[in-house]
């Protein structure tokens, strides 16, 4: 018959990507651990983090974040959102001596948020290969 001379193999995939028949990578768990960073007895640093793909990410959705809350088109502890989505001033209490009422517990809220928003993008990018 045909079909006993016809072969199918089933793919297999690793995360989005398929793992081709013919691979010679060994999986990481049989991989021997090796010591990385230290080359007889000095610690070997890496400079290429500034301006990577990574780091401009962070910083960028970090600063959109603080710019938003900063100049008003965010609720802060300064600046309530209404049931129409419109912002309007109040007294929170909160001591702060920048002109537009920027708190501390605001920097604080908004770089956390930039950073959630900063790593949800590269993990992201990196799942799809991007980056």
């Amino acid at each position: 018959m045909a079909s006993a001379a016809m072969t199918y193999t089933i793919p297999q995939f690793n995360g989005l990507r398929p793992v081709s028949a013919y691979s010679t990578k060994s999986s990481v768990a049989a991989m021997p651990l090796k010591r990385q960073g230290r080359r007889n007895g000095r610690l070997d640093v890496r400079c290429d983090f500034i301006g990577s793909p990574t780091n401009l990410i962070m910083v960028t959705s970090t600063t959109l974040l603080l710019f938003a809350g900063r100049f008003g088109l965010a609720p802060s502890a300064n600046r309530k959102a209404t049931a129409g989505l419109k912002l309007e001033g109040r007294d929170s209490g909160l001591q702060t001596g920048d002109p537009a009422g920027f708190t501390l517990a605001d920097v604080v809220a908004f770089g956390s948020f930039g950073h959630i928003i900063g790593v949800g993008v590269v993990l992201g990018l990196k799942n799809i290969g991007a980056i």
